[in-house]
């Protein structure tokens, strides 16, 4: 989806972008690429900085209840320091690094009901405006995917998938926002847990996988542990993601520290909010529809349809971002 229009700051005549993405999804930490294509106004031009914004859609929690606002959280500079002449049309190829902890947005394919977007920025002769906006898809990373996996293995259903505003106290969390995804627990953890909320935490090193459980009783337990991107074959994820649960219905905190798949030093974690609250239940992210094969995914089949209700463009036209400078 492409959302070009006449840069507004620089008025009618100025030149115009479009910038388009190459096809199919990438993967948190891995590159992104695409071409920025300019067209010259009716005048000569001075395009002093050419800048990719990453934004998303992100919940918030207030004192009176949750809102949704975008953030900024990735700039890049991708050209500049040249002059577009008039009517001139000039393409600028770039390839940029996306950040570790780029949430996912689907999951083989079908869409889990979160906004990012890449929105170019174009500054002219002292002006600047951000002319082009284009959504952003994330696949998940293979570590990722095998532990979603594992999940509907043991018979988890997804629920809904959103960013938080805040951080997960204790971790290695670079970003102002998590991505969550919320689980409905199996027959055989039904006992346990009313849900359970699954963040990961990327870097290029292994990565963080978050467990809050919604626990039947009124409390809610945290458990994080670290695994390694490399061996995925030759792990039992099933077993493993099993370990974890086992140990979070039983209300233990370990973290798997300096270890790939093993287990460390008792940990007692929580999520930081602005207000000090943590969030509970199902908050204003887009549920995704799934059949009755719950989360059970690829070969095992499980995510069904996908049922996306707010537009990108819709919910990022005319919206103020934070982050700008």
């Amino acid at each position: 989806m492409v959302f070009k229009r006449l840069l507004g700051s620089l008025g009618v005549g100025g030149p115009t972008v479009d910038t388009v993405l190459a096809p199919g999804a990438t993967a948190p930490g891995g590159p992104l690429s695409g071409e920025v294509r300019l067209k010259g106004g009716n005048a000569d031009f001075d395009i002093t900085h050419i800048t990719l914004e990453l934004v998303a859609r992100v919940e918030a929690e207030h004192a009176e209840g949750e809102d949704e606002h975008v953030v900024a959280f990735e700039r890049f500079t991708v050209g500049g320091g040249f002059r577009l002449a008039e009517g001139e049309q000039r393409t600028v190829p770039f390839t940029v690094a996306l950040p570790w902890e780029t949430p996912v947005t689907e999951l083989y394919g079908q869409d889990l009901g979160i906004v990012l977007g890449v929105r170019t920025e174009l500054s002219v002769a002292g002006a600047r405006d951000k002319g082009d906006l284009d959504q952003l898809v994330v696949g998940p990373l293979p570590v990722q995917e095998a532990v979603l996996e594992a999940f509907g293995q043991l018979g988890f259903g997804f629920k809904s998938a959103d960013l938080e505003a805040g951080r997960i106290g204790g971790t290695g969390q670079q970003l102002p926002f998590y991505q969550e995804i919320e689980l409905s627990p199996s027959p055989q953890y039904a006992y346990a847990f009313k849900e359970i909320e699954v963040t990961f935490l990327a870097t290029a090193g292994g990565m963080e996988v978050v467990l809050e459980a919604d626990r039947r009783g009124g409390h809610d337990a945290l458990t994080r542990f670290t695994v390694a991107h490399d061996g995925i074959h030759h792990q039992d994820w099933t077993a493993l993601v099993d370990g974890w649960l086992q140990q979070l219905a039983a209300h233990h905190s370990v973290y798997a520290e300096g270890s790939a798949y093993g287990h460390g030093d008792p940990y007692a974690g929580h999520h930081d909010h602005h207000d000090g609250e943590r969030r509970s239940g199902p908050g204003l992210g887009t549920a995704v529809a799934v059949g009755a094969a719950g989360l059970a995914v690829g070969v095992v089949g499980g995510l069904v349809a996908a049922e996306v209700v707010d537009e990108v463009g819709d919910f990022f036209e005319g919206d103020d971002e934070d982050g700008d400078d």
